[in-house]
């Protein structure tokens, strides 16, 4: 099974890719306007990365009430709706005129990354649904290449918008983005089986929690899963642009151009690491994800030399990600796939909102540089984490 044949074979899952695609860069394209507008409004570093942690904290709070939506509702109907509110809510960050009304753009912030988060959830619930083995490993690789590309490159391209035509207007371009996704969306037919849990909300809730308790292992490959937040670079990077290299490029193009690199590496790494992506082997893609961080520390005194660092933080990634994803995937029953999902997309986003915020903070007791060693001493950390687990697989 190979990419091509994937898309050959499973129409849908070729449809739901170009939705993904859509959405997905239309979600992080108004980033970079949104720093912008911080930098702009004179904002202090905790500021941007509380900005920054609010694109994650949504996910932390939900999960419990977005797994059992998604295990109890229809699929199409509830993905169609959380597409509109991310259209909605995306047009909105067009109130916000200064750091005063910091508080309404979090509010705006919170409820389209909901929005998000939920349809990411209930999309990785419904992928497994549509395809099983082979199949399932490389659409999961699929769209964590989109996901991570368009995380990363909807900043980059963004970047380049905001610098020449402004903030407002890339918000404007930003909605046509998920607009053009519910028509998409609307367009394509697929069969599932219908939920038959019919119990209460909160009882829905609480059996989901208590198949994790009985079910560790799927406790620790959700920790596992978790490690990727250490990538969590936005307030590094935006900080950087601000402090250190704003005198060599414009800070825009400095946070586009970044992301841009990310943006390749986490595009082209499953297709030279996928393949050895397996139980040995994962060990030491973890620990060469710590060492590429710590080269982008090294290389951060110059710009140009930093896209290299950067490069290589990207490199690893999606490969990280995917082969963890999966391995959840594997583990986990049907009937309970949109809430152990949407837990462990809980716990995912609480590692970034934990990183960005260490970010933030540290940014005024030590250098960026030193902040960027300590994450990545984390995966090492992680890879020894990763051999004790890998003894219950």
């Amino acid at each position: 099974m190979n990419y091509r044949k994937l898309f050959k074979e499973h129409k849908v899952i070729r449809d739901l890719s170009l939705v993904q695609f859509i959405s997905y860069f239309g979600a992080w394209f108004s980033n970079v306007a949104i720093y912008t507008m911080l930098v702009n409004f004179g904002s202090s570093a905790l500021a941007i990365s509380v900005v920054t942690a609010m694109h994650f904290l949504p996910a932390v709070l939900i999960a419990p009430f977005s797994g059992a939506i998604i295990d109890r509702f229809k699929i199409k109907p509830l993905m169609l709706f959380l597409l509109l509110v991310e259209f909605i809510m995306t047009l909105s960050f067009l109130l916000i005129d200064s750091k005063e009304e910091l508080w309404l753009l979090l509010i705006f912030i919170f409820i389209r990354m909901s929005s998000a988060s939920m349809f990411f959830s209930t999309e990785m619930s419904l992928l497994a649904k549509l395809v099983k083995g082979a199949a399932l490993q490389k659409a999961n690789e699929i769209h964590s290449i989109i996901w991570s590309f368009c995380y990363a490159f909807g900043m980059a391209v963004s970047g380049v918008v905001v610098n020449y035509i402004g903030a407002k207007p890339a918000i404007v371009i930003d909605s046509l983005f998920f607009l053009t996704a519910i028509v998409v969306f609307a367009k394509i037919n697929f069969v599932v089986k219908e939920s038959e849990i019919k119990d209460r909300f909160f009882t829905i809730i609480k059996d989901g929690f208590i198949y994790i308790k009985n079910n560790r292992i799927l406790l620790h490959l959700i920790l596992l899963h978790a490690s990727v937040g250490l990538t969590s670079f936005d307030a590094l990077v935006t900080l950087l642009a601000k402090n250190e290299y704003k005198y060599i490029i414009a800070v825009p193009l400095s946070i586009g151009i970044s992301n841009a690199i990310r943006a390749f590496a986490l595009m082209i790494g499953p297709y030279f690491l996928g393949r050895f992506a397996n139980r040995e082997n994962f060990f030491y893609i973890l620990i060469f994800q710590g060492i590429g961080i710590a080269l982008w520390a090294s290389l951060q005194f110059d710009f140009y030399y930093a896209l290299i660092g950067l490069f290589f933080t990207g490199f690893f990634t999606t490969v990280i990600w995917s082969y963890t994803y999966a391995l959840l995937q594997e583990k986990c029953e049907e009937r309970y796939l949109g809430r152990v999902i949407s837990y462990n997309d809980m716990i995912f986003m609480l590692s970034n909102v934990a990183t960005t915020i260490f970010i933030g903070l540290m940014a005024s007791l030590t250098s960026l540089d030193i902040i960027t060693y300590i994450i990545s001493f984390g995966f090492i950390i992680v890879a020894f984490y990763y051999k004790k687990v890998l003894q219950w697989l």
